[in-house]
């Protein structure tokens, strides 16, 4: 997005963006290119803190896998993925470069900025939005709304504005304020701390709007370790291994990747990308399965005909990490989920290595989760992102009900939703 279509609208109207991070901030700058006086409310000290944090290691921005492709990978309804086309990778880099801000390809795949870092973009970008008049209001929470007209809607019957009750340091008492349209981007409930806790799911459901129930994702799950793999693997990383489940209708969900042990369980990159079909076994079944192929560039033939050379006076750990190149981790992962009978076994252990089956019995608290999946339904919603049971109420970002893997996939789907938000807004006012 170069350039924002601007509109010839006489008067400008007022607009209340409720949610600073980056849904929030890009329906602001798309209603204020409009013409419209916007005030952005965030209940955090300054907006962004979740996109800062996600920026901790390295700001992964989007990702440059072909636009089919990089679609596939959100559980969406037809609206948010054509939000996708309209705004995607490449429009989305453009976007960043119009802020000063330059980005490269790693190798794979991931987007970044040049120098890797979240806080310079945001800088640029709130830079902007001030230039364009937007107005900020941080430690203002949204409380709900101001009456409960008997149409079921929000308009003031005195003053055609929207009505919606706040609480700020500054204010004793909660105060209302008047809006002619608004948009919510408040999150989805996971990191609590940055601002994202779910506290708006009765206010929408009181307007008889379904919230489909928030669920972590790109999360990890608990499993029964023994003491041993508790104590003296916790943190260890698991490299190059192949990851895979089975998924409600069947089909293998597979990628090649890394996990990380903890004491509780497993986690990490790879596990995250998996995490939507493992949550979906566990919601059905009460348990999930997980494989993992230790040696994912090894057939099973290459396996087995390294484990039948001679061993010599090597003990079979050494054996194995010697004709296999095994790491502790991986050998402690063998001896934990196979018998004794299947290590001593060669055809036995090779199978093992190739498919190794780790039992989940849960999935760690929402609030631990990078995101959250679930939140308002796609029915409730307009083409235009807007509720139909109260006109002139926009909904963007994360509290929409749509699910994507870590990878950039997250951010670009907050930005792609928020910018249509803010076009609904734009062409809802010029009605």
């Amino acid at each position: 997005m170069n350039q924002l279509d601007i509109f010839d609208l006489s008067p400008a109207k007022t607009v209340a963006i409720i949610g600073g991070g980056p849904a929030g901030l890009m329906a602001a700058e798309v209603i204020a290119a409009a013409g419209h006086q916007v005030s952005v409310y965030d209940a955090m000290p300054s907006v962004g803190r979740k996109f800062l944090l996600a920026g901790v290691g390295g700001m992964n921005i989007t990702h440059a896998e072909p636009a089919e492709d990089f679609r596939a990978r959100y559980s969406a309804n037809v609206h948010f993925l054509n939000s996708l086309k309209q705004f995607d990778a490449n429009t989305l880099r453009n976007w960043v470069h119009d802020l000063g801000v330059e980005t490269f390809v790693g190798t794979s795949g991931r987007v970044f900025p040049a120098d890797m870092k979240a806080a310079p973009l945001l800088r640029a970008w709130l830079h902007r939005l001030r230039e364009q008049g937007v107005k900020f209001y941080p430690r203002h929470r949204w409380l709900g709304w101001a009456e409960k007209p008997a149409d079921g809607g929000e308009k003031s019957k005195a003053t055609g504005a929207i009505q919606l009750i706040l609480s700020a340091p500054d204010h004793e008492t909660p105060f209302a304020i008047m809006a002619d349209a608004v948009v919510l981007a408040l999150g989805g409930a996971s990191w609590q701390r940055l601002g994202s806790d779910g506290a708006w799911v009765p206010l929408l459901r009181e307007r008889d709007i379904q919230i489909n129930a928030l669920v972590p994702s790109n999360c990890g799950f608990d499993v029964a370790w023994s003491e041993h793999i508790r104590t003296e693997y916790a943190g260890a990383p698991v490299h190059g291994v192949g990851l895979s489940c089975v998924d409600l209708e069947g089909r293998t969900r597979g990628v090649l990747s890394e996990a990380i042990v903890s004491a509780y369980g497993i986690e990490g990159t790879g596990i995250y990308a998996l995490s939507k079909y493992l949550r979906e076994q566990l919601e059905q079944q009460g348990t999930a399965l997980l494989n993992i192929d230790l040696l994912p560039d090894f057939s099973v033939d290459k396996i087995l005909q390294r484990l039948n050379k001679p061993r010599e006076k090597n003990s079979l750990s050494n054996f194995l990490r010697k004709q296999l190149n095994l790491s502790p981790v991986k050998l402690a992962l063998l001896r934990e989920l196979t018998t004794k009978s299947t290590v001593e076994n060669p055809e036995l252990l090779a199978l093992a290595i190739k498919k190794l089956s780790l039992t989940l019995s849960a999935t760690r608290p929402i609030d631990e989760a990078i995101s959250s999946a679930g939140g308002v339904a796609a029915k409730e919603l307009d083409s235009a992102f807007m509720l139909k049971k109260v006109p002139g109420v926009f909904c963007a970002g994360e509290m929409l009900d749509w699910d994507a893997p870590t990878g950039g996939y997250l951010l670009t789907g907050c930005f792609a939703s928020g910018r249509a938000a803010g076009f609904g807004v734009a062409a809802w006012l010029r009605k």
